[in-house]
């Protein structure tokens, strides 16, 4: 039921990072369910993470290795390996020794990352034995297989790409992500991997993720749960031919920001376009803020309002539900006669109430469309914020209450 969102596109390869899938059979015999990444040696690597205090066992690990040398990423889906305890810790380290001991390479140089359902034991021997046949699958133009091996509940692959020129030299940007469930990041999308070939400073790409990460993945919401196991990684292996990126400025930072930002935008809307049972794409735009966190606390209370989500999904121009939730979204000393709501091109309220030019049928006209834009001007200053999101299906319901069976 993915919404807008067709066949990956073109996903250049990225000199210096290499995918490999192969199938353990972790919750199905036979699926690609372990995908294993290398990055060339003396690469950059920043991660943002889950603020889940339940963050799972792999989370905890990926979070502490990433500030060292990275060589292997190494992906399970299948089993979350959260809400496992010490156990679950145990397991993932067992993992992550069993590649780098293929590898060759010390442990501390591999990070692993686990989708999937909470709270069940990992299965450690299914993923040491399709370990060896991932790495033998290694290549830099896996990147749709990778794509396809990470999903869970996702009804399609994502994946962006970006390609620019600086000096006469061509810089890659290419990322995938996963994600269609339980999606209200607090950092970043369920699981993401970018890389580019540039050469960049750790704390510089850091940085830089951080940026693109708030911009896009910071600004999705299918249901308003946060996962346990978000992680986005951001990989640059400097094999482009170009001098090192030191500090946030200069044309070719601006550059490679700008298509970080692209990439990061792109498998961000994708994951709310393959949002669970999802029949629209909603972009709720807030303008007129005094500040940007009360745009995002009014984007945020219009997006998860089940009343909202599922007038979406009934295409019902049920306009007193989105100013019902503007209202409660707790704005201090909110002046309901300054605000003006618009379902698309259509002003459906103004000063506080109904609009005198509105009609039911422009209301239900706009509902009717698969991509729907709700904006909302609160008049209070110069403050802006956009949020995506989806409706509220029976589907969604079905696929969550199924999920474990």
């Amino acid at each position: 039921m993915a919404v807008g969102l067709g066949p990956l596109p073109v996903l250049h390869p990225v000199a210096g990072f290499e995918l490999g899938i192969a199938s353990a059979g972790i919750k199905r015999p036979g699926r690609k369910d372990v995908v294993v990444m290398r990055c060339a040696e003396g690469s950059s690597v920043a991660g943002v993470f889950t603020l889940n205090a339940f963050c799972a066992a792999p989370v905890i690990l990926a979070k502490q290795r990433v500030q060292g040398p990275v060589r292997y990423l190494l992906t399970n889906t299948g089993n979350a390996n959260a809400g496992t305890g010490e156990p679950g810790l145990l397991a993932a380290t067992r993992t992550c020794a069993a590649l780098a001991e293929l590898a060759g390479v010390d442990a501390s140089a591999v990070l692993p990352y686990s989708t999937g359902v909470i709270g069940e034991p990992l299965p450690v021997e299914k993923i040491e034995g399709a370990l060896q046949a991932a790495l033998d699958d290694l290549s830099e133009n896996n990147w749709a297989e990778a794509a396809t091996g990470i999903m869970t509940t996702d009804t399609l692959p994502k994946g962006a790409s970006r390609q620019f020129e600086h000096e006469g030299v061509t810089i890659t940007v290419t990322g995938i992500s996963k994600g269609a469930g339980m999606i209200r990041p607090n950092m970043a999308t369920m699981l993401g991997y970018i890389a580019t070939d540039a050469k960049v400073a750790r704390e510089v790409l850091q940085n830089l993720l951080l940026d693109g990460a708030n911009k896009s993945f910071n600004r999705i919401t299918i249901d308003g749960d946060t996962s346990t196991n978000d992680c986005c990684m951001l990989i640059a292996t400097g094999k482009a031919a170009l001098s090192e990126i030191t500090e946030a400025s200069g044309p070719l930072f601006a550059a490679l920001k700008q298509a970080v930002l692209d990439v990061c935008m792109d498998v961000a809307q994708a994951i709310v376009r393959d949002g669970e049972g999802a029949t629209k794409f909603v972009t709720v735009e807030v303008n007129g803020g005094a500040n940007h966190q009360e745009c995002l606390d009014v984007g945020y209370t219009v997006a998860h309002s089940p009343l909202i989500k599922t007038a979406l999904f009934a295409s019902d121009p049920n306009w007193g539900r989105i100013l019902a939730a503007v209202g409660r979204a707790g704005v201090p000393d909110l002046d309901v006669s300054k605000i003006d709501v618009f379902l698309g091109e259509v002003c459906i309220a103004s000063g506080g109430a109904r609009s005198a030019t509105y009609t039911e049928e422009q209301g239900s006209a706009v509902m009717a469309r698969e991509e729907i834009t709700i904006r909302i001007e609160l008049g209070r200053g110069a403050c802006s914020e956009t949020i995506w999101t989806t409706d509220l299906s029976h589907e969604y319901v079905k696929i969550n209450a199924e999920y474990r069976t």
